[in-house]
């Protein structure tokens, strides 16, 4: 993939807010005129997540959506139902829980993600419970 496509897509993840899918990035680049196309958006998200340079959650739709990250230290995300508001969180136990499990059972090099979905403060405050 090109180098300027893949940063059409990265400035493109950048211009909002929050968590997005692939459908809207490709749909917000269409509407500046670029014609890159669906499977390029995706492949290039995919490379940027498995470089670390954006986070992936899966909604409880089971859609991918991603974003910038804020931190390229690991970590897990706090995800407001209603609003999408997504706030970064480290999470040691957790880190000691799947090492924990992993050796028990004779895994190594463990991996893992943790999304945990509730509703924020504002939300809650507006009565909204997505």
């Amino acid at each position: 993939m090109t180098t300027a496509r893949r940063e059409a897509v990265r400035r493109a993840l950048g211009a909002g807010e929050g968590f997005r899918s692939a459908q809207d990035i490709y749909a917000a680049l269409r509407g500046e005129g670029s014609k890159i196309g669906l499977t390029t958006v995706y492949r290039a998200l995919q490379a940027m997540a498995e470089s670390g340079e954006v986070d992936v959650l899966r909604t409880a739709e089971g859609e991918a959506v991603y974003r910038a990250c804020a931190t390229e230290d690991h970590h897990h995300h706090l995800v407001c139902r209603s609003c999408g508001r997504t706030v970064e969180v480290e999470g040691p136990a957790v880190e000691r829980w799947a090492d924990a499990v992993g050796a028990e059972h004779g895994f190594t090099d463990m991996t893992h993600t943790v999304e945990v979905f509730g509703t924020c403060p504002a939300c809650a405050a507006a009565g909204r419970r997505g």
